[in-house]
């Protein structure tokens, strides 16, 4: 076969093949979109969203039992062990008493009171750990702002003067 023997250019095929790669295209834009919302419209890299979702899920349910009462499922979700109750020494850093201490409604260490109602008002990484600010009970100042390390899945408090920036 020589150049001048060069087959029929099809034209339908190639029409076939420049609709299947743009509709690819497309369908990969929109997945990383979708992407991007699901996991809150993070201002972050891409590799960074996961860990936004995961965390985002958490300091939610904690805070969803703390309004609950239901300390004990709140307490699983900080420590990231549904089954705490079964080996409670493996929580001995942070033990149960304390967190009924710094989480119930009627504790004096509570500045909240009772927490009723929750938004998270963002979410940034600090170094290997999420940030997330959240607005207890409405209030607009003084967020509650908790740490979640996405390689154990814990929640924590923020380290002591690190703070998200809310706005004015």
């Amino acid at each position: 076969m020589t150049l001048l023997d060069a087959p029929v250019f099809d034209e339908a095929r190639e029409s076939r093949r420049k609709s299947i790669l743009l509709g690819c295209g497309a369908l990969l834009l929109l997945l990383f979109v979708g992407w991007w919302l699901v996991a809150g419209r993070p201002v972050d890299w891409p590799w960074n969203w996961n860990s936004h979702l995961r965390g985002r899920m958490a300091v939610n349910k904690f805070l969803t039992d703390v309004e609950k009462n239901d300390l004990s499922a709140a307490y699983g979700v900080w420590i990231h062990d549904k089954d705490w109750q079964q080996h409670p020494e493996k929580s001995s850093a942070y033990p149960f008493a304390r967190f009924e201490q710094d989480w119930s409604p009627t504790s004096p260490d509570n500045e909240y009171g009772v927490i009723q109602s929750h938004k998270i008002a963002a979410a940034r990484m600090y170094g290997n750990v999420l940030l997330v600010a959240a607005f207890i009970n409405g209030r607009k100042s003084k967020a509650l702002n908790l740490d979640y390390d996405p390689r154990v899945g814990k929640l924590s408090f923020a380290p002591p003067g690190v703070e998200l920036y809310l706005g004015p």
